[in-house]
């Protein structure tokens, strides 16, 4: 599903980190060694059929290399 967050992502915490995240070795081979974290937060999203929602946002973040796979866990 196609997205674009508006805003800011709020409500942001880490629930996995290193090697509690089960695609760590895929992270790494695609993006590059850092300390990988699977992050959570609640952000005003716009979906591609031009309709705003509040969503529960999941993603991936290592320092100096950001954000990366950011999904819709589920709408509010």
């Amino acid at each position: 599903m196609h997205f674009t967050v508006i805003g800011e992502v709020t409500h942001v915490e880490t629930f996995a980190v290193g090697s509690g995240i089960r695609e760590v070795a895929r992270l790494r081979k695609r993006y590059g060694r850092g300390r990988w974290r699977k992050r959570k937060g609640i952000g005003r999203i716009r979906l591609a059929d031009g309709t705003e929602c509040l969503a529960e946002l999941h993603w991936y973040e290592a320092t100096g290399i950001g954000k990366r796979e950011m999904k819709i866990k589920r709408i509010l």
